[in-house]
């Protein structure tokens, strides 16, 4: 297909992946972004983890009773906190309405084949860019405390591997040896399910190291650059409208996360994206011999954590909100409680960084990545908790479709539906 004038509508981690594949197909692209450097919202300070291995929907038949409980307990691992808003209202009922057994195991089986496809074309973004983002492969290490939950985990992990992925089951003991920065968590925990094809890195430092890289192809980024409008003619997108000018192109690509809904609602394009807060802290490690190898999930405590170079990243909440990004010290205090106990040997958690983060999610939990309503609007959004590990292959599936080729995987499950 002939060369194209491509407009990427978001820096964040899947719309700089997007420009990079465009570009690489050779096309002629321009990113713009609000805010002042890629990788400053979703992206900027997420758990780190690139992991298949975790590709289950979050709609499942216990959510919505972690929902309910969240309303007078705060250790539920999804939390409701409602708002005066339809929207929301609307999206927890299209959510509530996957939480059935059958539409999760359909549901997950998306995702996690998504995640492994998008796993084959991050490594082959890293190989061929050569960027460094404290990247670790090894495998990540899901870590449950009582025999129960571990059993559990171990039989729901059939659909897992039945599409090929590995999880090896091990005791604490076996835990320990394949991480010894466990040592303190061994006594409290029966055992864990050990991944040896997850990874993890920073993907805020992996965008940015992307962003030079696409440079260097031509790709052109616009920062300080907020849209404040778009503008169709007929069936196709004619301008995209800024505080920096118009910008016109031959196709579009939408990937502004959180804010994609509010982009093209005006256009007659209805987007299931609600946001979903999570909370990070990342801690300077102070005793590498002794902190972990690798990242990893404490299941029973809902808390996911990962070695990033000298730094430790501690992740945890799925908060069903609204789009409020401030906090206070205090809404950290139970990830510190949860945290210093397994770590506070080996990393500092006196001035701990803190950040909250708004996550895309579609109902579903599988991402919207297909051609719009419109002509030359091309979408690449809901990406939810997994947009790190999903970027790199669900900007192959846009290059793909753009250049009017099928791509090498099924698409179905990721298309857009009016209704």
């Amino acid at each position: 297909m002939a060369a194209r004038q491509i407009l990427v509508l978001g820096a964040g981690v899947v719309g700089v992946t997007t420009a990079y594949k465009l570009a690489a197909a050779g096309h002629e692209v321009a990113v713009i972004e609000g805010e002042h450097r890629a990788a400053m919202l979703t992206s900027f300070a997420n758990a780190g983890l690139l992991a298949p291995a975790q590709g289950y929907a979050w709609a499942s038949p216990s959510a919505p009773g972690l929902m309910l409980r969240s309303l007078w307990r705060g250790d539920q691992a999804i939390k409701l906190q409602p708002r005066a808003s339809w929207r929301q209202w609307r999206w927890m009922l299209r959510f509530l309405r996957e939480c059935t057994a059958a539409r999760h195991n359909t549901n997950s089986a998306v995702t996690t084949s998504l995640c492994q496809f998008s796993q084959l074309h991050m490594n082959r973004i890293t190989r061929e860019t050569g960027v460094t983002y404290d990247g670790r492969d090894g495998g990540l290490m899901y870590i449950y405390r009582s025999a129960e939950g571990l059993a559990n985990a171990d039989r729901k992990a059939a659909m897992l591997r039945s599409q090929g992925i590995r999880l090896d089951l091990m005791s604490s003991d076996e835990m320990v040896a394949r991480d010894p920065g466990l040592a303190r968590l061994a006594a409290h925990a029966a055992g864990a399910l050990y991944a040896p094809g997850d990874e993890s890195g920073d993907a805020h430092l992996f965008t940015n190291a992307l962003v030079e890289k696409s440079e260097e192809m031509g790709v052109a980024f616009h920062f300080g650059t907020r849209i404040t409008r778009l503008v169709r003619r007929g069936d196709a997108l004619l301008r995209v409208e800024t505080d920096n000018g118009d910008f016109t192109a031959d196709d579009y690509v939408l990937c502004a996360g959180v804010h994609s809904p509010d982009l093209v609602r005006h256009l007659g394009i209805d987007l299931p994206i609600w946001p979903v807060r999570g909370y990070s802290m990342t801690v300077p490690i102070t005793d590498a011999a002794a902190a972990p190898r690798i990242g990893g999930v404490d299941y029973e405590n809902l808390m996911a954590y990962c070695p990033m170079g000298d730094r430790l990243r501690v992740t945890a909440t799925a908060e069903i909100a609204g789009y409020e990004r401030g906090f206070a010290e205090a809404d950290f205090a139970p990830l510190l409680d949860k945290a210093r106990p397994m770590f506070g040997h080996c990393a500092d958690f006196s001035n701990p960084k803190y950040w909250v983060g708004l996550r895309p999610m579609t109902p579903h939990g599988a991402p919207i990545v297909s051609k719009s309503p419109l002509d030359n609007l091309w979408l690449n959004v809901g990406h939810g908790h997994l947009g790190w590990t999903m970027s790199g292959g669900c900007a192959a599936i846009i290059a793909d479709l753009i250049d009017g080729r099928a791509p090498n995987f099924d698409v179905k499950g990721l298309q857009y539906d009016l209704a």
